[in-house]
């Protein structure tokens, strides 16, 4: 493979895209800074074809990476490859208001080819291609220039293993059918509503206090409020107020603005400063949250009886056997949340009672919940095997 190292100038990253668009697949990577922002500081890109590598540097003066965005995010003829991505897609969405198509995540793929929930990528690279990762540069910071040979070197072996890897995986999923189980999965990633939201959307995000629809309301407010702040000074939104703050302050709401000198977790000039002043405004404005908002009720509280507990207990212990038989990570398969609703007698919009999750767990789940299927130790090894009632059904049909 052939490795260009640094580009930091428009006409050889604009020759570089020209020759990778003619590739099938590109991998992709980043390097970005967000201590201090709340927009993450996008220092390195990495990609790579099965041909040639290269670490981009958008930082350069006068680099135009417009040929590199439409290649992520308009061609659709060349498949996009990460590892966990999630964040570098977020990356290109701040940049373009896309997400790259079409994609494909490793770590998910990982999921359905028995190397775990969330495997990382250093560990990934060991189990298939026998080798570890150099991890000297990991820690470094990429805002700083120039960069040296060595962090050049780091970022761009995750490309290239990356390049190899994807290849692989590829075929072991051909092998074994389980490509298709995947798709959902990367629609979901692709999905730019999950990166864009607006600022009022931004307490669905929280730990949410119960469902009081006057409290919400306040929270939904100030929640908004903080995100709009944060957003125009770009620093993270905990610098503005931590979320154990802002619940407080949804929760007993100040009756003055020289109350806010009083809470826990501001500082004293807020009874008198701006931002003080807006945030005491954002809580006038505050309205109670429709019934259509509230949060759905968890299953557990009150909707789930004792005994349907312990049927989701039991859902969950399913779910590992079927898991181990089956290699594949019990994320992939089924939510805990899902195993719940199907324990207190929810049958519709379940996940895991359609398509290939039905096959490979919802319908034993079915069996299990209807009295249908048991538990039992053979060798040492738990299983769970057919009951009587299964048997006696079976021999009335054969009669």
């Amino acid at each position: 493979m052939k490795i260009h190292k640094l580009i930091n100038d428009s006409a050889t990253l604009a020759a570089l895209v020209e020759r990778l668009a003619q590739a099938p697949f590109v991998a992709v990577d980043t390097e970005f800074m967000r201590e201090n922002t709340y927009w993450p500081e996008l220092c390195l890109i990495q990609i790579a074809s099965s041909e040639e590598a290269a670490a981009i540097d958008p930082k350069a003066d006068g680099i135009d990476l417009k040929p590199l965005l439409d290649l992520l995010v308009a061609n659709t003829d060349v498949l996009k490859i990460f590892h966990a991505g999630g964040q570098d897609l977020e990356i290109v969405h701040n940049l373009t208001d896309k997400t790259p198509v079409p994609l494909f995540d490793t770590q998910v793929a990982a999921m359905a080819l028995g190397y775990g929930e969330q495997v990382g990528y250093s560990s990934l690279v060991e189990s298939m291609l026998g080798h570890a990762l150099d991890k000297g540069a990991r820690f470094t910071d990429w805002s700083r220039r120039p960069l040296d040979k060595r962090q050049i070197d780091y970022a761009i072996a995750d490309v290239t293993h990356l390049a190899t890897i994807f290849p692989m995986m590829v075929e072991k999923l051909r092998k074994n059918g389980r490509g298709g189980w995947l798709d959902e999965e990367m629609e979901r990633l692709a999905d730019p509503s999950s990166f864009a939201f607006a600022p009022e959307d931004a307490w669905k995000r929280l730990k949410l206090p119960g469902r009081n629809p006057q409290l919400l309301g306040r929270l939904r407010a100030i929640a908004g409020w903080r995100e709009t702040e944060a957003r125009g000074k770009n620093i993270p939104r905990g610098r503005i107020i931590k979320d154990d703050t802002l619940a407080e302050l949804a929760a007993h709401p100040p009756k003055s603005q020289d109350d806010l000198g009083k809470v826990r977790g501001l500082s004293a000039g807020w009874r008198n400063n701006d931002i003080g002043g807006r945030l005491m405004q954002a809580l006038a404005n505050a309205e109670p949250v429709s019934a259509d908002e509230l949060p759905q009720r968890d299953f557990k509280r009150p909707g789930l009886s004792k005994d349907a507990v312990l049927v989701s207990d039991l859902l969950k212990l399913l779910l590992k056997i079927r898991s181990r038989e089956t290699g594949v990570a019990p994320k992939l398969i089924g939510r805990s949340d899902e195993l719940e609703a199907l324990a207190a007698g929810v049958r519709d919009g379940l996940h895991i009672l359609s398509g290939w999750r039905f096959e490979q767990f919802g319908s034993d789940a079915l069996d299990l919940v209807e009295g249908r299927v048991a538990f039992g130790v053979t060798d040492g090894k738990l299983t769970m095997t057919t009951t009587a009632k299964v048997l006696d059904n079976a021999d009335k049909v054969d009669a």
